[in-house]
């Protein structure tokens, strides 16, 4: 197994981990927790559980560097997640998702007409809109309920733009600094950015709550493997293989939420959802394929 396999391997791990993450914020949010509370919790304990694996330097060279690790730890965190959960507040769950979806071809898009790092073909963006199309399909899972709500539907494609930004940015100060500093930076200025609005927003529930295994056993899986291993893992993705292609697998998430809720929710699959996963896997595979 080649080093470049290898990295694919990553990028489908973390995109599958991911994808999972939706019903452990969901069960989360059922036990009382507020979604920018669960933001700072997850990053503040993958932040201090990645300290004891530090031995560099805490500060960037300059302060312009420094200052692009802000830009990360908010576009990839506070303000992502912060636009995303509000969303949900003005539009239907499905909106939110097949927006969101569309991440992978904003950032093609941007990436070669904007940084103009990456170039692909016309053929990639066909079989890209394939697997977009697959995704509409798993969303919708045979319920066709579609309600354009103009503020929601802007908030979710801030949170887009965000992950856009990110993947670009990442590539701009990658080479200077190893994935694991990036990594604890973003987690870092993360929780001090949507800090202040988590304590706005107020801290409903009860200490004792996080004596219940439910809450200890997701809250852990979010914070150290969908954010410590993922996010570490994903930074090393963009910068082996490219935004576009490390991207292009987030088509994956859909997939994996939908296997998860079948699995841990009961919620059920129809053959419509089974014929998105198809066009989802055929379009990621025809996109990655060489000619």
């Amino acid at each position: 197994m080649n080093s470049r396999t290898i990295y694919h391997l990553m990028a489908i791990f973390t995109a599958t981990v991911w994808g999972a993450t939706f019903i452990s914020s969901k069960i989360l949010l059922d036990e009382g927790f507020t979604p920018s509370v669960i933001m700072v919790l997850r990053f503040s304990v993958a932040y201090i559980c990645l300290l004891p694996f530090w031995r560099g330097k805490l500060f960037c060279d300059n302060i312009r560097d420094e200052l692009m690790m802000v830009l990360l730890g908010v576009t990839g965190g506070s303000l992502y997640f912060l636009l995303e959960n509000s969303a949900l507040l003005y539009t239907q769950a499905s909106n939110v998702a097949i927006i969101i979806a569309a991440t992978p071809l904003l950032t093609t898009l941007a990436v070669q007409f904007i940084s103009r790092q990456e170039s692909v073909s016309r053929r990639f963006y066909s079989y890209s809109l394939l697997a977009l199309v697959g995704v509409m399909l798993v969303v919708f899972n045979g319920e066709f309920i579609l309600k354009l709500n103009p503020l929601g539907d802007i908030l979710t494609l801030g949170a887009s733009v965000m992950w856009v930004i990110y993947s670009i940015a990442i590539l701009k100060i990658e080479g200077r600094y190893n994935s694991l500093m990036i990594t604890r930076k973003i987690f870092f200025y993360g929780v001090i950015t949507l800090l202040p609005y988590a304590l706005y927003e107020g801290w409903s529930f009860e200490w004792e709550i996080f004596t219940r295994p439910v809450v200890m056993g997701n809250l852990l899986f979010l914070s150290l493997v969908a954010s410590l291993i993922c996010y570490w893992a994903w930074n090393v993705v963009l910068e082996k293989l490219g935004a576009i292609t490390a991207t292009n697998y987030l088509y994956l998430n859909p997939i994996v939420a939908l296997i998860t809720s079948w699995l841990v929710l009961n919620e059920r699959i129809t053959l419509l959802a089974l014929f998105g996963t198809a066009l989802i896997l055929l379009g990621m595979y025809l996109a990655q394929r060489k000619k």
